[in-house]
């Protein structure tokens, strides 16, 4: 059996940045009422670029900084609930883009939880001994699927696309995981719903596209359900010294409260929705390429990152990171 490990990081996001007081041009809103509930100022908001697009950025980048031809890449994994079509899949054109031709490509669809989905999948490929370099890219267009006269969920979200350079490793960097859906309470989030539209389907209407969320349901599952998970990896393996906490980005108020259910200094728990909203599967790369950017976590083997991610499915997942 292999080991992996996380060996660049990058992220991208599209230049255009609408602030708090931007949308309240637009919506009921201001400044200090979505600050106060959320911790968002900003958010990305893409105005051509397509998530395929975002995600090619951060391949380009990762190759760049990893000093590596695309044609030794073995796979490609992108996680993404807003792909550019049904198909192709973002991570074939990720792969078209960047001619890596030896790699294969596809798409992992967990929502805000895909990423962790997605590396935690990866890690597997490169542990078999079968496959030694990849790229997971969280990338999301969120804007896309947003009803921007709805101040609930138009005022959260964001786009953008942040990735890993995945690679085998002499010793032991993924300590921990835990993986979890609770599929029956998929109402609670969801989008791009699509009735049945054939000649011989009984049920022809178009239910909303736009996503449609319970943000009473979401908030308690994630600070009862998401919290228990991560304080019981945490008492099982209370030999590891976490530096940070990555969790997904949604809501300040989510990160304050998570910090005190599982008794943990709240300075570890890192956060950047200030500047980007809740960008869905993308939110934690870019998290932690931004936290690489500023010096707070070094590429070099020394710490220990949890990693915790929760969203529609619902879907939530952790992973404890020697990086």
């Amino acid at each position: 059996m292999g080991f992996a490990k996380i060996s660049q990081v990058a992220h991208y996001a599209p230049n255009h940045i609408v602030t708090n007081d931007d949308l309240s041009q637009i919506l009921e809103t201001s400044d200090e009422w979505i600050a106060s509930r959320t911790g968002i100022k900003q958010r990305h908001i893409s105005q051509y670029e397509q998530t395929s697009d975002l995600a090619t950025r951060v391949a380009e980048s990762l190759l760049k900084k990893a000093a590596l031809n695309a044609s030794e890449l073995d796979f490609i994994i992108v996680a993404t609930i807003t792909p550019d079509s049904n198909m192709p899949s973002v991570a074939a054109k990720v792969q078209g883009n960047i001619k890596a031709q030896n790699a294969f490509a596809f798409d992992v669809t967990a929502a805000c939880s895909g990423f962790v989905f997605a590396l935690a999948t990866a890690e597997k490929f490169i542990a078999s001994g079968q496959y030694r370099k990849g790229l997971i890219i969280g990338a999301e267009v969120m804007s896309k699927v947003l009803d921007w006269t709805d101040r609930s969920t138009a005022v959260l979200f964001g786009d953008g696309a942040g990735g890993v350079l995945l690679e085998a490793a002499d010793a032991q960097h993924f300590l921990a995981e835990s993986l979890n859906t609770k599929g029956e309470q998929w109402q609670c989030l969801q989008s791009g719903n699509k009735g049945l539209l054939s000649p011989y389907s009984q049920v022809i209407d178009q239910e909303s596209y736009y996503l449609q969320m319970d943000g009473r349901a979401v908030f308690d599952f994630t600070i009862k359900t998401v919290s228990a998970s991560i304080r019981q990896l945490l008492d099982v393996n209370k030999d590891l010294e976490i530096d940070y906490f990555l969790l997904h980005q949604a809501n300040i108020r989510i990160l304050d409260k998570m910090a005190k259910k599982v008794s943990v200094n709240r300075d570890k728990f890192l956060a950047n929705m200030q500047d980007y909203g809740n960008t869905s599967g993308a939110s934690i790369p870019i998290l932690l390429s931004e936290s690489v950017e500023r010096g707070l976590i070094q590429l070099d083997g020394t710490q220990t990152i949890f990693l915790s991610a929760f969203g529609g499915g619902l879907t939530w997942g952790n992973l404890i990171v020697k990086i």
